[in-house]
């Protein structure tokens, strides 16, 4: 545990804030810049509103870290949300079907509901794009291997995921905190999901230095 802490603050990086995001709602579909792909880590969430509402993804069994939050579409400044759209909704067999990924499937309907609509995909097509995005991306093992809570620096966070994905660079990447505690990974990737640098709205990370980090359950 004393090498893991050692590695886990040996990152010095602190990023500036930067201005809030805007929303824009009934954009038309298909029509924005790039993707944000938003990784949640399951314990913050599950402390914060999981556990209050007896959620399957906060059990021990559960076994989850980095979670699928969503994959925005971005303009350079704000985002397209609740875009009205003449694509079908997705089953709840397709829901259903990223909750492995998502926690659970009402996160993924709701998902499709506020961001998927705006992508200009189907359903399907949406959540196998979420999909193959989220298993490009690697999730730190080092977190992993947490047995008890720690505090620690948000950049180190980044850190951990640049070392982890070298075709990352520090603009393509923002760690963002709720309640002192970690709460997202953002990484920002083209519509081909390839890495891109993220839009000034978007480069916000959190710039506390004992953020309080759960280890998975």
């Amino acid at each position: 545990m004393r090498t893991l802490l050692i590695w886990l603050f040996s990152a010095t990086l602190v990023l500036p804030l930067a201005a809030p995001l805007t929303a824009a709602e009934g954009d038309r579909p298909g029509a924005f810049d790039y993707y944000v792909l938003a990784l949640s880590w399951s314990p913050t969430w599950c402390a914060l509103e999981g556990d209050a509402r007896r959620s399957e993804q906060c059990e021990d069994s559960a076994d989850t870290g980095w979670v699928l939050h969503g994959l925005w579409p971005q303009y350079h400044r704000g985002w397209p949300s609740y875009c009205q759209s003449a694509e079908r909704p997705p089953s709840r067999a397709l829901t259903r079907d990223m909750a492995d990924i998502m926690g659970n499937p009402g996160l993924a309907w709701y998902q499709w509901k506020k961001h998927g609509r705006c992508s200009g995909l189907s359903a399907p097509a949406y959540f196998a794009l979420s999909r193959e995005a989220y298993e490009n991306v690697t999730r730190p093992e080092v977190f992993r291997k947490l047995k008890d809570p720690v505090r620690l620096p948000a950049h180190v966070v980044e850190e951990a995921f640049l070392k982890a994905n070298p075709s990352l660079e520090r603009d393509m990447i923002t760690i963002t905190c709720r309640a002192g505690r970690i709460q997202e990974a953002r990484i920002c990737l083209s519509k081909s999901l390839d890495p891109v640098p993220c839009g000034r709205d978007v480069i916000r990370d959190c710039s506390l230095q004992d953020a309080l980090f759960d280890p998975i359950r």
